[in-house]
C-alpha cells in the first residue's frame, strides 16, 4: 500500500487556499482604501488647524485673499499655502486620495474650503474653516462645505 496524497486531493487543496487567499485579498483592498481615506481626512483636519493658525497671524484685510487660492487647485505658494505644514499635508491628501485637491474662498475673504472626491462612497470629503472635515455631497465653490 502506497502512503501520500493523490494528485486530485493536491490539486483541490491547492485550489481551496487559491480561493482563501482571493477573499483576504479582497478584503485588504477594501481596507486599503478605508485607511487612504482616513490619512485623507486626518491631513484636511491638519490643514484646517494650520489655517486657523494663519488667519491669527494675519493682521486687517481678506484674511484668506482670493489671490491664493490660484485656479482651485490648492497649489499656489502665497497666503496660507505658503505655509510648509499646509503644503506638505495637501501633498499628502493628494497623494492618498490619488486626485487633487480643490480649494475656494469666500468673497469676503474670510473664509475658505477644500475638497477630494473620497474613496469609498460617494461625495468627497471636505474641510472648512468653520471646523467640518466630513464627506459632502458636492465639490463646494464658495468657501464653506455645510
Amino acid at each position: 500500500m502506497n502512503k501520500g496524497f493523490t494528485l486530485i486531493e493536491l490539486l483541490v487543496v491547492v485550489a481551496i487556499i487559491g480561493i482563501l487567499a482571493s477573499v483576504v485579498l479582497a478584503s485588504l483592498n477594501s481596507a486599503r482604501s478605508k485607511g487612504a481615506d482616513a490619512a485623507v481626512k486626518a491631513n484636511m483636519a491638519n490643514v484646517r488647524a494650520q489655517a486657523e493658525l494663519y488667519y491669527d497671524s494675519v493682521t486687517g484685510g481678506n484674511k484668506y485673499a482670493a489671490s491664493d487660492f490660484g485656479a482651485t487647485a490648492c497649489t499656489t505658494a502665497t497666503g496660507m499655502f505658503a505655509d510648509p505644514v499646509i503644503a506638505a499635508a495637501i501633498v499628502q491628501v493628494n497623494t492618498q486620495s490619488g486626485s487633487t485637491a480643490s480649494c475656494s474662498v469666500g468673497s469676503s475673504g474670510q473664509k475658505w474650503s477644500m475638497s477630494v472626491p473620497a474613496l469609498k462612497g460617494t461625495g468627497t470629503w471636505c474641510v472648512d474653516n468653520s471646523g467640518w472635515v466630513k464627506a459632502y455631497n458636492t465639490v463646494p465653490t464658495v468657501g464653506v462645505c455645510s
